[in-house]
């Protein structure tokens, strides 16, 4: 995709940034005419003067505020934007688990360039045996961006970052205050158990929907029709959380203490008071 440099002290180090991802697998549908089946371009319409413009005509402007914009010329736009130098400059190196995931944003794999092969070697080494990762700065493409470095199988990859201010705060997010009990966390402890790993395998686990696409996609191909496949009846919803866990676990866990049911405290009552009547009735047929 490109190439840069690491700056690991007074160390330069040759590299090239590789993709992490097949775009070939992605799927993706074009915006095509139904009368003839051609490719649409896309235009752009003015609405104030009612007319289309050609590209030749558009500039970009900023919108300070609603519907008032400030133009700026190629060079302007060129002045605005920070040098792309390609140069990865370490600032300080941290223990990896220290990084959250939640500020991760793309990654890419570093190979190294033509006379990179021995620093790169030590870096990735370095790295892998003090369990630190490099924190860095990285100019391309007209951004200023956060990147970590950090040791990946034989080598090194680079994750982009979010940096702070782009990473909205937790406490933001509305949570109810309750309660869980010990047998609920018993239970559920249970279930992470019963389905643990020690390993991520990613092989394990494909895209079951993107699979199923492509492959209406080549029916259709060949001239088959699609068909929508039947709807799924709604699972029974189990309100009870103790029952909810208790059925993800198979229904082992059938010792958990529950809750005997109230007994009606009124029918003792009831039957002292059938009793007296049945003595005053007696009574009465005795005067009789």
């Amino acid at each position: 995709m490109a190439s840069g440099t690491i700056s690991f002290g007074l160390v330069a180090i040759p590299v090239r940034l590789y993709a992490t991802g097949e775009s070939s697998q992605t799927v993706r549908f074009s915006m095509v005419h139904e009368k003839c089946g051609t490719k649409v371009k896309y235009r752009y319409y003015c609405p104030t003067d009612d007319e289309l413009v050609e590209r030749d005509e558009i500039v970009k402007g900023y919108e300070f505020a609603k519907g008032q914009f400030v133009l700026f010329s190629e060079d302007e736009l060129k002045a605005l934007m920070p040098e792309a130098t390609h140069a990865i400059e370490i600032s300080e190196f941290v223990p990896l688990e220290k990084v959250d995931p939640i500020f991760f944003e793309k990654s890419y794999y570093l190979g190294p360039d033509k006379g990179g092969a021995k620093p790169y070697r030590l870096l990735a080494e370095t790295m892998a045996s003090t369990g630190r990762a490099a924190l860095a700065r990285y100019a391309a493409r007209g951004k200023d961006y956060l990147v970590m470095l950090r040791p990946f199988e034989s080598g090194l990859i680079m994750q982009q970052l979010r940096y702070a201010v782009d990473v909205r705060p937790f406490a933001e997010v509305p949570i109810e205050e309750a309660k869980v009990t010990k047998a609920e966390l018993d239970l559920a402890r249970q279930l992470v158990d019963q389905g643990a790993s020690d390993e991520f395998d990613p092989n394990v686990y494909t895209d079951e929907a993107r699979g199923r696409i492509w492959e209406l996609i080549e029916g259709k191909v060949q001239g088959e029709e699609i068909v929508a496949a039947p709807e799924e009846a709604p699972k029974a919803q189990i309100i009870d959380l103790m029952e909810a866990l208790k059925a993800s676990l198979g229904g082992a866990d059938e010792k958990t203490e529950r809750k005997p049911p109230k007994r009606a405290t009124r029918r003792p009552a009831a039957k002292k008071k059938t009793a007296a009547k049945r003595t005053r009735a007696r009574k009465k047929s005795a005067a009789k």
